[in-house]
Parts: C-alpha cells; sequence; structure tokens
C-alpha cells in the first residue's frame, strides 16, 4: 500500500495508516460549524487517526474504527496491514463510509492508491496524478516494490508536485516509518 499524505501514523508489527484530504461539497467546514454550534458527535480527523492508532489493536480493528467514527470532514483513510491482501482505502463522507477499496490479489490489484479523488470518478484534469502513479507502479512490478521503489513512484511529477510538502514510507513488519520534506524542482505544477 501506498502511504503520502497527513497523519500517518504506525502500530508496528499491526498497521500502518495515514489521511488523505477528500473535497466535497458536504466538506468540513459544515462538520466545524455544526461543532462551533454544539454538535459534537463528529471526531476531528486528528483525534480520530491518533485514538486508532492508540486503541486499535489489529488491522480488522483499526479498519471497523475507521469505516464506522462519524467525523467532522469528509476524508480518505490508507489502511496498510502486516498480512497478505491487508490493504484499503477507505472513502468516507462525513458521516458515513462510501467505499472500501481493498488489496485483491487473487484478481491481480497488488496495490491501492490514493490522489485526493474518488477512485470511481475521473481525476480533474488539471490534477490527474493517479494515472502516472499506476503507470510507474505497473512498470516497477510486484516482485520489483521496495520502500525505495515507491519512494520513486512519488517522485515522479506530477505525482510531486508544489502542493507535495512529505512524504513518508512505512514498512509494518520490520516497523520501518522514513518521512522526507519534499521540494518539486521547477518545472513543476503547482498542484
Amino acid at each position: 500500500t501506498l502511504f503520502r499524505s497527513h497523519w500517518p501514523g504506525m502500530r508496528p508489527g499491526i498497521f500502518t495508516l495515514t489521511m488523505n484530504e477528500r473535497f466535497n461539497i458536504d466538506g468540513g467546514y459544515i462538520g466545524i460549524i455544526e461543532w462551533i454550534l454544539g454538535k459534537r458527535d463528529g471526531f476531528w480527523m486528528s483525534f480520530l487517526t491518533r485514538s486508532v492508532l492508540e486503541n486499535a489493536t489489529s488491522y480488522a480493528q483499526a479498519k471497523d474504527q475507521l469505516t464506522n467514527t462519524k467525523m467532522l470532514a469528509p476524508a480518505y483513510f490508507i489502511l496498510g496491514g502486516n498480512r497478505s491482501g491487508e490493504g484499503c482505502v477507505i472513502t468516507r463522507s462525513r458521516k458515513a463510509c462510501l467505499d472500501v477499496w481493498e488489496l485483491d490479489l487473487k484478481h491481480g490489484s497488488w496495490y491501492v492508491l490514493e490522489t485526493n479523488y474518488d477512485r470511481w470518478k475521473d481525476p480533474l484534469f488539471l490534477d490527474n496524478r493517479r494515472t502516472p502513479a499506476m503507470k510507474c507502479l505497473n512498470e516497477t512490478t510486484q516482485k520489483k516494490i521496495s520502500l525505495p521503489a515507491i519512494y520513486d513512484v512519488l517522485s515522479t511529477k506530477p505525482v510531486l508536485n508544489k502542493l507535495t510538502t512529505y512524504t513518508t514510507l512505512m514498512e509494518v513488519s520490520s516497523g520501518t516509518f522514513e518521512a522526507y520534506l519534499r521540494d518539486c524542482p521547477d518545472p513543476c505544477i503547482p498542484w
């Protein structure tokens, strides 16, 4: 599973977790306004992420909490486990889980990829990072995948762009956690 985004964390030997922003009409501003007005039944993303990292003792438990907890803003959660086939992208609205896209090794889906767009929709034509990232992964192949190979994928323009602040690489079984501040040398697209 690839990880590049906000709030990365790991329970070594159990699971890795990161969150990507999800843009939606029913966005976080509504949840924040409701929270300010006293409706406090939704989690702030950072607190939910922290709670899952502190309290979930298995991949399944983390997945359950991320799919079922009401939140203040929509998001994508990228969850990786320590067993073959454990990896998914969870697409969330503020109130419900919209999709769980899981690894499907039996059908050749050895990776899941999230670039801030719902997988069932085309990405914005100005910000199509999905197609180049998939091309890089498919050229790399599952047999050759490694943390340096993933870093190379995430360093390929336009996957790497001016809005990329950092890249986090995690490997749950070894407990490896690497974070890199990023810069996209010109010419580089601004988003």
